[in-house]
């Protein structure tokens, strides 16, 4: 084993945080100047510079609340106050920002479609707040339309700000947005360590996934099975590993609500792996891992299967899927930044009757990313070997399902809620999602194979999220 593994292994590095979402607030806004016999001012509530000190002060206040109010690692910039394109384009931490947040007040002192135009030219995913009765009236909240999206036409006229980043007054509005964007930011680029991919023969293949990896930006390091052979023949042989291991299943198994139903032996070794998994993250700095060909390849070596391990590893924050199914790993990735908490990567049955039955053999326990639900801890029902977890997922519980395709350019959402936990010859961990799209058009529109289920309602940030890709985004509520 390699020293760096090894230390990693045996240390249990925490998994990295999400990524921070950057934001520059900028409050545009007007002076005017009273001029005899002629019309010397634009709608709005901000006619002084008491009236631009006092709503400074506001904004402050709101930036505040909005990061005490914020799940996702949320930073904001300096607030900029600006009067005209000229003050904008003189703006100079700009760059670092993943997004703006522009509090627009003013109408341009003169230069009005100057200034639009450089908002859209930076090209930064853009909030637009307005005032109407949060504080004194924006211009804005008339000009919007017109004047901004439309440039004084009757079509959408800027490319990348639209009726969607227009928010009026809402400071919760503005948070589900910017929640979208930071799990989008977080999401791309990501960092894939794939365990025994690519291989000769093995599906998807590398030309398969280049579409998708270059909208992604993903990221992908290799790792062979003959490395993690290397490396798990000498951690066997490794007395401290081995103990910690056994130290860490027994405290798993102690968990309130967990029922062993295999071979102890088996939870120990996939300790091992899971902590042999950490190490390679770490030294790949890697986030995300994938296991491919793992039923028949990793088995014989591991004495053990993948499941619990990849469970293990979401629950500590981790992404881990078995399979290398690139084609679903961005919507997993991206509902599991979005919402910060674990997703169910699964495949699904065909929906019938207003119910889908949804199963797979690593679903994580802490599916609200902090309480370990009862699980029983079972053989992986296709080789009926090694450790796997049966969670049990509450009834009635609100769940997102996504349903990315194979060239990721559609994906189809809906929202649902557990039914049941069935006991199917299937995968251990498995829900019967009960919803209320059309069962048809559900079925029609499946594109891909895996599916992704989520704890909570995030439809909105998903869709505002493709957006950017894009992708389309065929939502059925």
């Amino acid at each position: 084993m390699s020293g760096q593994v090894r230390e990693a292994a045996l240390s249990g590095p925490s998994a990295p945080p999400r990524r921070t979402l950057v934001v520059k607030p900028i409050l545009t806004y007007p002076r005017p100047v009273p001029r005899w016999q002629t019309s010397w001012r634009n709608w709005g509530g901000i006619q002084s510079a008491d009236d631009v000190q006092a709503e400074v002060q506001r904004i402050e206040g709101e930036l505040a609340r909005l990061k005490s109010m914020a799940d996702f690692p949320l930073e904001f910039l300096p607030l900029a106050q600006v009067r005209g394109a000229a003050e904008l384009a003189a703006i100079r931490d700009v760059g670092p920002a993943d997004a703006i947040l522009a509090y627009a007040a003013g109408d341009g002192a003169g230069d009005l479609m100057a200034e639009v135009n450089l908002l859209e030219k930076w090209g930064k995913d853009t909030v637009f707040l307005v005032r109407h009765q949060s504080g004194p009236l924006y211009y804005w909240y008339e000009g919007a339309s017109a004047r901004f999206l439309r440039q004084h036409t009757d079509e959408q006229a800027n490319r990348t700000i639209r009726c969607e980043d227009v928010v009026v007054d809402r400071l919760n509005e503005v948070l589900w947005r910017l929640r979208a964007l930071g799990g989008l930011r977080a999401t791309l680029g990501s960092r894939i360590l794939a365990v025994g991919w690519p291989d000769a023969g093995t599906w998807p293949s590398q030309q398969s996934i280049e579409p998708l990896r270059r909208a992604w930006k993903l990221a992908v390091r290799s790792v062979s099975y003959e490395e993690l052979g290397k490396l798990i023949q000498a951690a066997a042989q490794d007395q401290r590993a081995g103990e910690l291991a056994r130290r860490r299943a027994e405290a798993y198994l102690k968990l309130p609500g967990t029922k062993l139903e295999t071979d102890v032996r088996f939870v120990e070794r996939a300790f091992l792996l899971e902590a042999l998994f950490r190490g390679l993250m770490q030294k790949a700095g890697c986030r995300a891992i994938t296991v491919g060909a793992c039923m028949s390849t990793i088995i014989p070596m591991a004495q053990t299967t993948a499941c619990l391990a990849l469970s293990v590893l979401n629950d500590a924050g981790f992404l881990a899927w078995c399979e290398a199914d690139f084609f679903a790993i961005p919507a997993a990735t991206l509902l599991a930044n979005v919402s910060g908490r674990p997703v169910f990567f699964n495949a699904p049955g065909f929906p019938s009757q207003g119910t889908v039955t949804l199963g797979h053999c690593s679903a994580p326990r802490k599916m609200d990313g902090e309480t370990p639900l009862p699980t029983r801890i079972m053989t992986h029902f296709e080789s009926d070997y090694g450790a796997a977890p049966r969670v049990e997922m509450p009834v009635g519980q609100k769940v997102t399902i996504l349903v990315p395709d194979f060239a990721s350019e559609q994906w189809l959402g809906f929202s649902g809620e557990i039914a049941a936990n069935p006991r199917l010859p299937i995968c251990r961990t498995q829900v019967e999602v009960r919803f209320k799209a059309p069962s048809l058009a559900i079925a029609e529109r499946m594109r891909g194979y895996r599916w992704v289920l989520g704890w909570g309602d995030h439809l909105r940030e998903v869709g505002y999220a493709l957006r950017r890709m894009p992708i389309a985004w065929d939502c059925l509520g």
